[in-house]
């Protein structure tokens, strides 16, 4: 009789949140566009890492056991003038509620709800089927260069995946009213042509995919060393 070690419910959310305190410097510079705020940081910056811990709890922790106030995020691309200055999660939360309506809230949930859906498939079913391949192979045993590859290729497949819905994402939540709904902003960004729906695919993969390395790196160490054992 041998035995193995499965997850547990939380541990999805524990191994995001790891990665991610590790790649948010990649997430601002992703977001900003400027590499020497993204890195340095300012008390902008910090307070944008308090809304990125809990939406890693949030989504990551439920879509690893069965997106955002990406508004404080964006706060930086607007003049000086306009931007809101959060100092913190819920001071963004209850000042949008209070200011512009709870339906302002969920401003561009359609688009990040259905990017959250495609990495979830880019991410777990890629990496399942990376890791089956590589393993499969017989020249590499299920080790930690088995995971760093095959978290890789899932890394990229997610990048691939949800970079056309990220970019109609962005469009709808920094609007100005620009958009009627998601069908217009659709029919508006396809007339740009089909690279439109992949703008910013790298400064997207050189976020994503150290993420996905990383989660899924901290998720098999987990699982080895806490994870449930079972007797087969």
């Amino acid at each position: 009789m041998g035995e193995k070690r499965v997850s547990r419910w939380y541990f999805g959310g524990i191994a995001s949140c790891g990665a991610a305190c590790c790649t948010h410097p990649l997430d601002l510079v992703k977001k900003s566009g400027d590499i020497v705020f993204g890195f340095l940081g300012t008390k902008t910056a910090g307070a944008q890492a308090v809304p990125e811990r809990h939406r890693h709890v949030r989504t990551r922790l439920w879509r690893f056991a069965l997106e955002d106030i990406a508004r404080m995020q964006n706060d930086m691309k607007l003049p000086p003038e306009l931007r809101r200055n959060y100092a913190h999660a819920l001071d963004g939360l209850f000042k949008v509620w209070r200011q512009e309506g709870i339906r302002k809230l969920f401003s561009g949930a359609t688009m990040a709800s259905s990017r959250g859906a495609l990495v979830t498939v880019g991410q777990l079913s890629c990496y399942d089927q990376a890791k089956q391949l590589v393993l499969g192979t017989g020249v590499m045993s299920d080790n930690i260069l088995t995971h760093f590859l095959a978290s890789f290729i899932a890394g990229g497949c997610a990048t691939i995946l949800c970079q056309p819905l990220d970019v109609m994402k962005t469009r709808l939540m920094s609007s100005k009213g620009e958009y009627s709904g998601v069908m217009h902003c659709l029919k508006e960004t396809a007339k740009l042509g089909p690279l439109a729906f992949y703008k910013g695919l790298v400064p997207a993969g050189i976020r994503l995919i150290p993420h996905t390395v990383l989660t899924f790196l901290f998720l098999e160490q987990l699982r080895k060393n806490f994870g449930i054992v079972i007797i087969s």
